[in-house]
């Protein structure tokens, strides 16, 4: 029997290596796979339509379906998983040392509703006496699929091809918040700084305290594939779960790893995890997506409440 054909798109990612190179294959499906970052990737899909199963953002995908734009369905695998903290930036030498003194400030994010967006907002409301009104965001992407939040929040959208980061050196902005880290950062070149200077031991304690680890994209799935063939959304779950636990073996023998304490940090980390850092499917991950999506409707994100179960395909809902 001729295998179904399906386009599908992610990021790369060390677990899923053992999918790409055709070591674990989705059953019944031929993968015509392309690897894209995630604004190119998520334009493609949502505008153009252009996969047929795609990695997406979380946050635009909980907007769309708050607004009954269905034809793209989640299931519950989660490539992308990100603590906020050691994304948060400051100039280097500011006064600023917590999100509370941000008060009033200007903040630059890609978009607002952007997913590590989204949970750094939550996260400053919540954990450190930001409220989202009492901050103006600086947003320098346009939106995917579109926010109307309420007037008391301020957004300033800026023209396309403006960076954050230049923004912040100039003194435009007082923070930037993005799903990467500053160029400059990484070049060493003292113009910014970390606002979590000890962002490992502020994100475990947050894990501790909220029992949040952030999701920022799960897969989708055209409806009109799901509606033919609903199979296929259990297949890639499938797949992408036993390269997961493949990798996981690989890893189990820390010579292979390319990190001096690799042993030691990979205990710890199962450790404050109970485990797994990286669950799939809904019952693991029920708690972070109701975060996620109080967030959301805190925000003005949403036109409507959202359940979980409903935002997943039917035949996921019991994993």
């Amino acid at each position: 029997m001729a295998k179904l054909k399906l386009s599908v798109a992610l990021d790369r990612y060390d677990y899923l290596q053992p999918f790409y190179e055709g070591k674990i294959q989705a059953e019944g499906l031929e993968i015509d796979l392309t690897i894209l970052d995630s604004k190119t990737r998520h334009i493609r899909m949502y505008r153009d339509g252009a996969f047929d199963a795609c990695e997406f953002s979380m946050a635009s995908y909980l907007v769309a379906r708050s607004r009954h734009i269905d034809w793209l369905q989640a299931i519950p695998f989660f490539p992308r998983r990100m603590f906020g903290h050691h994304y948060c930036f400051v100039r280097a030498g500011s006064e600023f040392k917590s999100p509370s003194d941000l008060r009033g400030r200007r903040i630059g994010i890609r978009t607002y509703e952007n997913t590590l967006a989204v949970m750094v907002k939550g996260m400053f409301d919540h954990d450190y006496g930001l409220p989202v009104e009492e901050v103006t965001w600086v947003c320098a992407n346009n939106e995917l699929v579109g926010t109307k939040p309420p007037p008391s929040v301020r957004i300033e959208q800026l023209k396309e091809g403006r960076k954050l980061e230049d923004l912040l050196a100039a003194g435009e902005i007082d923070a930037t918040v993005e799903p990467a880290l500053p160029q400059g950062w990484l070049a060493g070149k003292g113009t910014v700084a970390r606002l979590f200077p000890d962002f490992w031991k502020e994100e475990q304690e947050y894990y501790k305290r909220t029992r949040v680890f952030p999701i920022m994209h799960p897969v989708v799935i055209k409806k009109e594939v799901l509606d033919r063939e609903p199979w296929v959304a259990r297949s890639l779950f499938d797949a992408f779960n036993r390269s997961q636990r493949l990798y996981e073996q690989f890893m189990q023998q820390p010579h292979r790893l390319s990190f001096v304490w690799a042993a030691s940090y990979l205990e710890q980390e199962r450790a404050l995890f109970d485990g797994d850092p990286f669950p799939q499917g809904l019952r693991a991950n029920r708690h972070d997506l109701l975060t996620m999506i109080g967030f959301a409707q805190e925000q003005g994100l949403l036109d409507r409440s959202l359940a979980v179960d409903e935002i997943f395909t039917e035949n996921m809902r019991e994993t």
